[in-house]
């Protein structure tokens, strides 16, 4: 009887790190379980033939020439639940996605639906299976025969390099040595742990190793199972990427556009470690986990790395990066005051400084964060060193916040400092009275603002008095340092003020806040309130539409409750999402929400400034910032995120007691409006050494994309202590398709050395590295009934008949992009693909079949034409007419889009523009309409969200006719790569195609 063996897993010591691992896998053969149908599974034991050109599995009611699959009848090997028979609803929850599998095969494109007791065994037999049907009717050598690898050969010269005895032979440490070199992150230990267990296999113990044990240690570390799979799906040969093969990688699964040979090849021999894989162009696995892992690989969009974002709009419709305590090295409490702080603070991109003044026992100012404080700093050296490294990371404005505890003689000393120190730097010009808003960080570049209190201009006198503010004064009320009494009856205290230091304050000035109406009709655009975070955070609860409206044109400040003694740091996001400006935060405490505020500023090329949503600045738009669900006009994106794997992870601070091992798994968190704030965890990874295998996909619904953050936190389950081990923390709109590492940070943000997690992102309304909006696949949710947006009544006739004529474009606009969409699903679902695929993906997949067929149906694009039907000739098998069917049907929905988008587009416009000729009038009309109270705000409230409905409904038909356009450039440009295009001359620019829409206006 056969002998079988059926993994139930795969084992720890098997590593499937070359093709002829999986092949040698496959000829034992293992346990999978058939899905039929009807959504049965039964369990059967499948091996392949030892000629390797067929499949076969028992036990099985057909006879033994019928229960097999030859290998050169399979058109296709798919990944995951995509067919029909595993998407179906009785399977969908039974087993997890990395755990299927299908082989499309025979001339009627049949499929074979499987599921496996684990990723590493679907792995297994993809790779074998594509490697296989790759070779065709060449019947290839068996595992392990045959020349020299191109990677063996490198390794093998590499040896001989280190050989310098030229003996054979080299010592182990020395081999250890230079794998190591060769795999920076690397535990020594685990290295000789290597040589030692294959010295013993081989009955060959000692102080040193030849050269085919070292390349046979080098090749079972240093092979990365989940790269090695995925070089096999690009490479044609399977054993390296060619020129083309890379090119499609990138275009295809990266999303990069405008790809070359040329860059590849620049790719390549930037790299490849073999000299004769440089020369011939080839990427082996070394070479191409090199550039998985490098910078031009990055996680992070580089576009971001530098100021990509519109810096001439006024300073309110910015976020900026702003610091509470700067000085304060710990604690509030027992903090030590030390000027390196402002250094750090100032590195890191913070634009706004809060300094507080007190006496000093020399006469001069010092700089005290609170009266407890160990030591005080001199203002002067503070000054000094402000004026030194105010604009090392970033030129844009640096806004220093005064809180004046000193008396009137020492203000003036601190003034006097101010403008000899910083001279030029300082912004003192007074306010445009006829401007409505501020001055961008575009014209403020390379100044410093003072934020502080200002003299009435009825004072004349050298000083005066003016209200305080609150901040600050808390904790030496606590600490028994108050020496001046709250006025009796409540109301503001008083202090004296000198006009010296008054002067110095102009586009920043402090006033006290009353209320939103009374900031609405009185409070001028240069004036600034400062909130705590305790009546900010009420504010932000009770009437966030007010807060969202009043920082359109004021500077909002929220600071930390004195009540955080630890230094501890509110959620930026809480204050962030109501569009306030300046959340001062504790640099020196590390934490989630100091990794939310770091993220977050890194995203315009860490300059301090972020622009905010365009929903949070245009004049009349409606965000309520507590929204549970999608916004009026902003397209809702869908983020797939598949954590495959992590590299070299540290211990956990503090886990001294624990054994080597670590039980990693990882946390993806979204922080944004309430919508979208989730979090899902993957499976702990078990007793799974440095580098983890995780393999499992997680989804996020992104409302407000421009707002959200995405968080990788990675813990310890089995942890003594400290759970943590590493976190990163990226910006959504930074977030690059495809392929990726994540270089992981310790909990203070510094980079922790080879420490990375391998994931891969797809962002479903998105095309790769761009920009672009609405991809529209949000996949199937059942039959539902389409939803429409529509606008609201405000309650005021000539209003309402206006908005009332854009209820028709409004129907037509969303069926217009709804018929693209769903058609598009279909058509990627039948193409065996997720929504996250492009149009060349689908187009490739197609192409692919029909080459792996003797008897190929012909297909053909006819690219002669602007909208290339795909026309088949002679009769053709059923999937594949489902297919044509599926693009005929896309083809004329977006056809009919692209042709009816700017009819449609106009109308809503017009309906729009009309209502915003009202806006200038309203309050005169809601006079006389006898409009007040609740039925006034109702009535604001419906005119913004009409607003806001036409010009978002308008924006996503723009990007759903741009959209369309590029389907089409990508059919032309893959039916051309492909071989399946005929008439085909160059690839039509997407612009050509059509003009594009003019933008619209805020």
């Amino acid at each position: 009887k056969k002998k079988t063996v059926s993994f139930s897993s795969m084992p720890n010591d098997r590593k499937i790190n070359s093709t002829a691992a999986c092949i040698s896998l496959m000829l034992e053969g293992c346990e999978l379980k058939k899905v039929r149908s009807n959504s049965r599974m039964y369990s059967r034991f499948f091996v392949l033939d030892a000629d390797m050109r067929s499949v076969r599995w028992e036990p099985s009611k057909k006879d033994s020439e019928k229960a097999k699959i030859e290998i050169k009848s399979v058109k296709e090997v798919r990944v995951g639940k995509k067919t029909p028979v595993l998407r179906s609803n009785g399977l969908s929850d039974q087993f997890p996605d990395e755990c299927a599998f299908s082989i499309i095969y025979g001339d009627n494109y049949e499929s074979l639906d499987l599921v496996a007791s684990s990723a590493d065994v679907v792995s297994a037999w993809v790779m074998g299976l594509r490697y296989l049907v790759s070779y065709g009717k060449h019947s290839p050598e068996a595992p392990g025969t045959g020349h020299p690898s191109l990677r063996t050969s490198w390794i093998s010269s590499v040896f001989d390099l280190a050989d310098l005895e030229k003996s054979g032979r080299i010592p182990v440490s020395r081999a250890v040595q230079l794998i190591k070199a060769l795999n920076p992150g690397m535990k020594t230990s685990t290295i000789e742990l290597k040589f030692k267990e294959l010295q013993k296999a081989s009955e060959r113990p000692g102080t040193e190793v030849a050269c085919e044990l070292f390349v046979e240690a080098y090749c079972e570390l240093c092979t990365r199972p989940e790269i090695f799979f995925l070089l096999v799906q690009f490479s044609s040969n399977k054993e390296y990427l060619g020129v083309k093969d890379l090119l499609m990688f990138l275009e295809v699964e990266q999303g990069m556009e405008g790809v070359t040979e040329e860059k590849c090849l620049e790719i390549v021999s930037k790299y490849e470690p073999s000299k004769e894989g440089r020369e011939k162009g080839y990427l082996a696995i070394d070479g191409f986990t090199r550039y998985l892992l490098s910078a031009d690989c990055s996680i992070f969009d580089p576009q971001h790395r530098k100021v990509c974002q519109d810096m001439a709009q006024p300073l309110s419709h910015y976020y900026i990066s702003s610091a509470h305590s700067a000085c304060l090295l710990e604690d509030n409490f027992w903090g030590r005051s030390d000027i390196s702080g402002y250094i750090s603070a100032l590195g890191l991109g913070c634009r706004s400084i809060e300094l507080v003044l007190w006496d000093g026992p020399e006469g001069e100012p010092v700089v005290y964060t609170s009266p407890s404080a160990a030591s005080c700093v001199p203002f002067r050296a503070v000054v000094g060193l402000i004026d030194q490294h105010a604009f090392t990371a970033s030129a844009y404005p640096l806004i220093l916040c005064l809180v004046v505890r000193c008396s009137a003689p020492q203000q003036r000393l601190a003034a006097q400092c101010l403008r000899k120190t910083l001279g030029e730097k300082l912004y003192l010009e007074p306010p445009n009275p006829v401007a409505s808003y501020l001055p961008s960080p575009e014209e403020l570049k390379g100044r410093i603002l003072i934020k502080g209190k200002k003299l009435p201009p009825t004072c004349e006198d050298s000083e005066g008095e003016v209200s305080d503010e609150e901040e600050g004064w808390e904790l030496a009320r606590r600490l028994g340092q108050e020496d001046r009494e709250a006025p009796e009856g409540g109301g503001l205290r008083r202090v004296r003020l000198s006009r010296e230091l008054s002067e110095l304050v102009s586009l920043c000035q402090a006033v006290p806040f009353q209320d939103f109406e009374s900031s609405r009709r009185g409070q001028r655009y240069w004036e600034m309130c400062s909130f705590s975070e305790v009546e900010a955070g009420r504010f932000a609860n009770e009437c966030p539409a007010e807060l969202v409206s009043y920082n359109k044109r004021f500077l909002s400040r929220i600071y930390p409750s004195p009540m955080r003694i630890d230094a501890s740091n509110m959620n930026p996001q809480d204050f962030w999402k109501c569009g306030c400006q300046m959340v001062a935060m504790n640099y020196q405490t590390p934490g989630l929400m100091m990794d939310l505020n770091a993220g977050w500023f890194r995203q315009n090329g860490a300059c301090g400034y972020v622009l905010r949503p365009a929903i949070m600045r245009e004049e009349v738009s409606y965000f309520s910032a507590n929204a549970k669900d999608s916004l009026p006009g902003v397209p809702a994106q869908l983020l797939h995120l598949k954590v495959i794997s992590g590299q070299n992870l540290p211990k956990p601070k503090g886990s001294g007691a624990k054994g080597e091992v670590v039980e990693p798994y990882v946390c993806a968190e979204i922080h944004g409006i309430p919508a979208d704030c989730a979090e899902h965890r993957t499976k702990t990874a078990l007793q799974s050494g440095d580098n983890p295998i995780f393999d499992e996909s997680l989804e996020f619904q992104i409302n407000l994309p421009e707002l959200a953050v995405l968080r990788f936190v990675v813990l310890d389950d089995d942890y003594i202590g400290d759970e943590f081990i590493a976190q990163y923390t990226i910006p959504f709109e930074c977030l690059q398709p495809g392929y990726r590492h994540v270089p992981l940070q310790s909990l203070a943000g510094e980079p922790l050395p080879h420490a990375t997690l391998f994931v891969h992102v797809a962002i479903t309304d998105r095309r790769g590295g761009g920009k672009g909006h609405r991809r529209g696949l949000a996949g199937r949710r059942g039959r539902r009934v389409r939803e429409y947006t529509s606008t609201k009544a405000t309650g005021i006739k000539a209003i309402d008949e206006v908005f009332r004529t854009a209820t028709q474009p409004l129907r037509e606009a969303t069926d217009l992009r709804e018929n693209v969409q769903n058609a598009l699903v279909s058509f990627k679902e039948l193409c065996g693909l997720t929504p996250a695929a492009n149009m060349k993906q689908c187009i490739l997949t197609v192409s692919t079949w029909l080459l792996h067929s003797d008897s190929a149906p012909s297909v053909t694009l006819n690219l002669a034409e602007q909208y290339p039907p795909m026309e088949a000739q002679g009769p053709i098998p059923d999937l594949l007419r489902k297919v044509l069917t599926a693009y005929e049907t896309m083809i004329q929905t977006s056809r009919t889009l692209i042709e009816s988008a700017d009819a449609v587009y106009g109308k809503l416009i017009q309906a729009q523009q009309a209502g915003m000729d009202f806006h200038k009038e309203l309050h005169r009309i809601e006079t006389k309409e006898g409009l007040r109270g609740r039925k006034l705000q109702k009535a604001l409230e419906s005119f913004a969200w009409n607003i806001t409905v036409l010009k978002g409904q308008a924006d996503l038909l723009k990007h759903a006719k741009a959209e369309a356009l590029d389907n089409l450039w990508q059919i032309h440009n893959a039916g051309q790569s492909c071989g399946i295009g005929r008439n085909g001359s160059a690839s039509p620019e997407p612009s050509r195609l059509q003009a594009p829409l003019e933008p619209i206006p805020e």
